[in-house]
């Protein structure tokens, strides 16, 4: 496959992204794919997904949110403005169709593309999505999750193994998702009616972020929606990396 990395302004925020084309197929006519991590990590943690991928034929796109990666730091990390980023790089790459695959705040994040433009998804991937509160909802008690072993052991060595994810995430974003996290967000439940795509849901076992309740109010709302349930924590894709492939990529080459 060809790699392609580039940073371009997008309304003032530099966001860096990079694009994976399989040989010989350039001119593919398949929607891309693009994948978008979670809170504190960068798009390398999908260089195993692209991979594979780019083996079907898709062509990737790995983005590095605000505040992480390549990307700039900014002086508000609001969780729509990561929407916002990425419909502008799609606009800037000229896309008019394709698939998403967001984990934890990057599943939140292609949640609200999905929402704001549903004719522009074919397929959509919540992994681990920490689901908004509904108004009248009791605040998440996040700190009552336990992470796993295998969670504790990444954590542990993450800043040897990806030092440029750790050392490029901008960490005052923290208290602000913390805050977002306990905040309704009415607007975000009524838009799930308009996505359009048939959306597969990832959902961890112990470590996990998502509320059990919430979860089947989402799915009841989405027209076209699906549960896959995994053993591991929070990390689906990094932690049970076999498992993971093997109930996305159908879902994307179908």
């Amino acid at each position: 496959m060809q790699m392609m990395s580039e940073t371009v302004d997008l309304d003032g925020v530099d966001i860096a992204y990079r694009s994976f084309t399989p040989l010989g197929h350039a001119n593919s006519n398949s929607a891309p794919v693009m994948l978008v991590h979670g809170m504190g990590g960068d798009s390398t943690t999908w260089d195993r997904f692209s991979r594979a991928l780019t083996t079907h034929g898709r062509r990737v796109i790995t983005v590095d949110l605000r505040g992480h990666g390549k990307s700039a730091h900014t002086s508000t990390y609001e969780f729509d403005s990561f929407g916002a980023d990425l419909l502008a790089l799609l606009d800037h790459l000229g896309l008019t169709e394709v698939d998403l695959v967001g984990h934890s705040l990057g599943g939140y994040a292609v949640s609200l593309v999905a929402q704001r433009r549903p004719q522009l998804v074919r397929r959509l991937v919540l992994e681990e999505l920490p689901i908004p509160i509904r108004p009248g909802d009791a605040p998440p008690t996040l700190t009552g999750k336990m992470p796993s072993v295998t969670e504790l052991w990444h954590a542990a060595t993450s800043v040897f193994l990806h030092p440029r994810a750790v050392l490029a995430f901008d960490r005052s974003m923290t208290t602000t998702a913390l805050e977002q996290f306990r905040r309704p967000n009415s607007q975000w439940w009524a838009s799930l009616a308009d996505i359009t795509a048939p959306t597969l849901v990832l959902r961890g076992g112990p470590g996990g972020m998502v509320d059990p309740i919430r979860l089947d109010a989402m799915v009841a709302e989405i027209p076209i929606c699906r549960v896959e349930a995994f053993r591991t924590g929070h990390s689906i894709h990094r932690d049970g990396y076999s498992a993971f492939e093997a109930a996305v990529l159908p879902f994307l080459t179908h």
